[in-house]
């Protein structure tokens, strides 16, 4: 087989493989769930640890190392990053804006990205340099490039909770964005949120204190999508040391810098 033959092959196992840890997903979505926090904004279910038990199993079949946000924290390189589910609170909740997120890199350069939301049925995938899908229709970004009509996208970092410097920069970016742009959205889930930036449907995102597996499949989505992503200075984004990403159209990403 070709190296474009094997590529498809492994791009659409680990697609099948997701599918059915959505099964999982979709049956605790539904169901009363056992909750456990990890501090006191972030928590976890018994489903985080189902789903990513699966993931992590039906993986090793790959030559790939394994970095999961439950578990395991395998040396990068070449990786499967595995958030079971990005958007817990919102699933402990019953709110369907939360995904499993997966992310596969080579050479820590990203390969196929993969973000599934089960309840609503959308599949966003990317494999590197072969565009951006929403359930194997190709999506792009947004053409509107007037920041007063761009909806923007953002999170609130648990560490809100107890640190202050993060909470008094949330306000402060609020406080500068709000006022420029069309509105904001705060969902809940960062890797759905990345994707709504792919698709047009926010023309820019930003948040601070994000961890690989939060982003690991977004980025590459966004990429493919025609967007910009960076740090918040307007550099590469770098998953494990930057504090802040910020994903944009591209067209408004100098606007979004300027008030962050």
């Amino acid at each position: 087989m070709e190296n474009a033959e094997l590529r498809i092959k492994e791009f659409e196992e680990i697609k099948s493989i997701i599918i059915k840890a959505g099964e999982i997903f979709k049956e605790g979505f539904y169901s009363s769930k056992e909750i456990t926090l990890k501090g006191k904004k972030d928590l976890v279910t018994e489903y985080d640890v189902k789903i990513e038990e699966f993931l992590k199993e039906e993986f090793k079949k790959f030559d790939y190392s394994i970095i999961a946000e439950e578990s395991v924290k395998d040396k990068f390189g070449n990786s499967i990053i595995i958030d079971p589910i990005d958007g817990t609170t919102n699933f402990a909740h019953q709110i369907p804006h939360c995904a499993i997120s997966v992310g596969v890199y080579e050479n820590k350069k990203p390969k196929f990205a993969f973000v599934y939301n089960p309840v609503l049925n959308e599949f966003y995938t990317a494999v590197a340099g072969e565009g951006a899908y929403k359930n194997g229709k190709k999506i792009n970004v947004s053409k509107n490039d007037y920041f007063q009509r761009a909806l923007i996208g953002t999170g609130f970092p648990y560490s809100s909770a107890d640190n202050t410097e993060d909470l008094d920069l949330v306000i402060n970016r609020l406080h500068n964005v709000l006022p420029k742009c069309q509105d904001i959205r705060r969902l809940g889930s960062a890797a759905l949120d990345l994707c709504y930036v792919a698709e047009g449907k926010y023309e820019g995102f930003y948040e601070i204190n994000l961890k690989p597996w939060d982003v690991s499949a977004g980025i590459l989505i966004v990429n493919e999508a025609g967007g910009k992503v960076t740090n918040d200075r307007g550099g590469e984004f770098d998953m494990f040391n930057d504090k802040c990403i910020v994903a944009t159209n591209d067209l408004i990403h100098e606007d979004l810098l300027s008030l962050l």
